[in-house]
């Protein structure tokens, strides 16, 4: 018996590295190594990507064996073979043939062109897709715009919107063109590998310009313009993206998913008919109405990071808890005001408050749990009731039996916590975008947290953790029913914006239900109406708090 365990072990470790494949991928034509190939499983994310010499090393014990190795590369027929006759070959290298060009004049009059830009323009810094030094190229995701031209048109730039990049050496890429099936990429409409080293002085006014002019790139219908990293990145990049404007995404070969959540920030220059359009430009996904409710507040947290508020170390402090450290800054004497901050924000977002503020009381701003500076040790599932306790916590700290409470949107949902549990601590509550369960908030709002959520799933990278955490918070949490809010007897000032992300009737619902309790809808201002409408929402603040 122990003859044959230790034959089986040997068999089996054996097999296993027999599954592990290793060779080289070369041009037929050229007896040349073809670098930064994508050698992957069809309908898989199992994959690898060559270096520059077009070696590689797969790793296919995982793979389904009924589906196939697949290597599709510009200017080259396709590569499929069988998962068991490719382990079977061992292939110490793999042949591409070169396709045959067969490129055909076009003639359009001059006259009749005009240049164009479509696409996504935005730079926020607030919307973004991150790659840094601990990803691999088996990480990536490749991800892609749409575009639909009604007329013939000739790419002639490709542009990029890049917030940063922080590395020492040069960041390879690749953009790749698709035709369109059934509504996603198909097959690459290039007759090359568009392949660029990107640095951050290849950058002007944070946007890389590709000019593919020269390489005959023309295009109508349908058709996506696709990037993808692909090798170990010496520090980080940070692309700006479209929020609510669908991109895909895919790993490898697998399946290619819609993503409604944002889309990177792709645009291209063509020449075209005047009367060509992109009529993704047209067609919006949503995004007329997401301008409405989640306007581009770059702006504003270009002037929060700029401030003093959230680093102040002359006003700031830690309280160390058991499981987590909590940073808080104070400014102001008298009546003591906690201000709450929203979900993955700090105490920076409300540097249009606590100058004011701090005039009439002692403003107490708190960095809650894993957010700004404060810290968190444990692993779970977040939620407001443990948002509530540590308020509480440094409240007994700081000796302060009793507070206003100014919350905005997740902060808001935390005083509305506290209030139901800890009632005698608190004064007056103010809450900001507020919501009592979440199906409060916006319907596509959550639709996109949820997709966000499956992107950072199955980009299965670690630096993701906390933000998935924040997320299922909002789509799973406040659960606050309208018996219990009938329990809350402090006052209460009920603040939305007419374009808020809750919904209308919501806020109305809760200023109903909570028994000493003010509505105000601000006219024609978001959920980020401490920062549209400062003035305003300051006064009324302070004479609430004072009368």
């Amino acid at each position: 018996m122990k003859k044959f365990n230790i034959l089986f072990l040997i068999f089996s470790t054996f097999y296993l590295n027999a599954q592990v494949i290793s060779g080289t991928v070369i041009s037929n034509d050229e007896k040349k190594p073809i670098p930064y190939v994508k050698i992957g499983v069809e309908k898989e994310s199992i994959g690898a990507i060559s270096d520059e010499k077009g070696n590689f090393t797969i790793d296919l014990s995982k793979a389904n064996v009924s589906h196939k190795v697949k290597i599709e590369v510009a200017g080259y027929e396709s590569f499929s073979q069988n998962i068991n006759d490719f382990i079977k070959q061992n292939p110490k290298k793999i042949v591409l043939n070169e396709k045959v060009k067969d490129i055909q004049e076009v003639k359009i009059a001059p006259k009749k062109l005009v240049d164009k830009n479509w696409g996504v323009t935005t730079k926020t810094k607030s919307v973004m897709y991150s790659l840094n030094k601990d990803s691999s190229p088996q990480d990536y995701l490749e991800t892609a715009l749409e575009f639909s031209t009604s007329k013939r048109a000739k790419i002639k730039n490709i542009n990029l919107n890049v917030v940063k990049i922080d590395s020492e050496n040069p960041i390879l890429m690749r953009y790749s063109i698709y035709s369109e099936k059934d509504g996603f990429p198909d097959k690459t409409i290039l007759n090359e590998e568009i392949n660029v080293e990107l640095t951050e002085a290849k950058l002007k006014d944070g946007t890389f310009t590709l000019d593919v002019n020269d390489k005959n790139i023309w295009v109508q219908g349908k058709f996506f313009i696709g990037i993808q990293f692909l090798r170990k990145i010496e520090g980080g990049i940070k692309i700006s993206a479209a929020l609510f404007r669908t991109g895909y995404i895919r790993e490898f070969y697998g399946d290619w998913k819609k993503m409604s959540i944002a889309a990177p920030a792709i645009n291209i220059d063509v020449k075209v008919d005047k009367s060509g359009k992109n009529i993704k430009d047209e067609v919006k996904d949503n995004s007329d109405r997401a301008s409405v409710l989640t306007p581009d507040i770059s702006q504003y947290n270009m002037e929060a990071e700029s401030s003093v508020y959230g680093k102040n170390d002359a006003a700031g402090k830690m309280i160390k808890l058991y499981d987590a450290e909590l940073y808080y800054e104070t400014y102001g004497e008298g009546e003591p005001l906690i201000l709450l901050h929203g979900n993955s924000g700090s105490i920076q977002e409300f540097y249009k408050q606590i100058p004011e503020l701090s005039k009439q009381f002692k403003v107490i701003a708190i960095d809650t749990r894993s957010q700004g500076k404060s810290k968190d040790f444990t692993k779970g599932d977040l939620n407001y009731k443990i948002f509530a306790d540590d308020l509480k916590n440094i409240m007994d700290q700081l000796n302060v039996s009793k507070a206003n409470i100014l919350g905005w949107s997740d902060g808001g949902n935390t005083g509305l916590e506290f209030a139901l549990k800890y009632p005698q601590n608190v004064e007056k509550l103010i809450i900001i975008g507020a919501n009592a369960y979440p199906q409060g908030v916006d319907g596509e709002l959550l639709k996109n947290f949820k997709s966000k959520v499956k992107f950072m799933e199955l980009s299965q990278q670690a630096e993701y953790n906390n933000e998935k955490r924040l997320l299922n918070l909002m789509l799973n949490e406040p659960n606050i029913n309208k018996k219990s809010l009938n329990t809350i007897k402090n006052p209460v000032l009920v603040i939305a914006g007419e374009n808020d992300v809750i919904r209308k009737d919501h806020t109305e619902m809760l200023a109903k239900e909570i028994p000493n309790a003010q509505l105000k809808i601000y006219p024609k201002v978001s959920h980020y109406l401490p920062f549209e409408i400062t003035d305003e929402l300051n006064k009324d603040v302070v004479d609430f708090l004072k009368n």
